[in-house]
């Protein structure tokens, strides 16, 4: 069934507010809205997609049944990034799983506010080039030294890295200040270098 065409010029927040005061088609707009970008965000989280597509179904289970504490005019992007992280969470707690990041979209912010390969920063900024980790093989070694990190810090690297959120957004999502935000991401990058470094590649064994 097609959407009515005033749901799709509705901001995120005057869906919410629509659908709390009883219009569930607003409901059904704002997960079509948000389906692609939540999924994606959730596979690259959890490395699996059959599970992303659970965790989704069940983000958007809980917007729905938490769409009554929803404060009007507050964002609602970050609100459903945290609804999905701390569902993503639970999911990997309850099978005993680490996240498995994907590697897509690896970005590091640069003096221009644009971003940069993560495989590239670790290369550069390491002791030497690896120019013999090549395909399969640098992807599961950068894969490997992500999955070392700390979770806090893995969080922060997906929610900036991966979907390339602003700082004030993830701090809205994890619930912590701007300033923790780049400085946990500081932190993972210098722990991402040393992990990278203490790895030896194929090659090098």
């Amino acid at each position: 069934m097609e959407l009515p065409d005033t749901l799709t010029i509705c901001s995120d927040e005057e869906l919410l507010t629509r659908f709390c005061k009883g219009q569930t088609e607003a409901f059904g707009a704002l997960v079509r809205r948000y389906e692609r970008e939540l999924y994606g965000y959730l596979r690259r989280y959890l490395g699996d997609a059959t599970l992303a597509d659970d965790v989704f179904q069940n983000t958007m289970l809980q917007v729905y049944l938490k769409g009554a504490q929803y404060e009007a005019g507050r964002p609602v992007r970050p609100w459903l990034y945290t609804i999905a992280t701390n569902q993503a969470i639970d999911a990997l707690r309850r099978n005993g799983r680490h996240q498995l990041l994907s590697l897509d979209q690896q970005r590091e912010e640069l003096a221009d506010g644009e971003l940069s390969s993560l495989a590239e920063t670790l290369e550069t900024n390491g002791p030497g080039p690896l120019d013999a980790a090549q395909g399969q093989e640098r992807r599961e070694k950068i894969r490997a030294s992500v999955d070392r990190l700390p979770e806090f810090l893995r969080q922060v690297l997906l929610l900036a890295y991966y979907q390339g959120l602003k700082y004030r957004e993830i701090a809205d999502i994890l619930g912590i200040p701007v300033g923790t935000v780049k400085s946990r991401l500081h932190a993972a990058l210098v722990k991402l270098q040393e992990v990278w470094s203490e790895t030896p590649s194929f090659y090098e064994v």
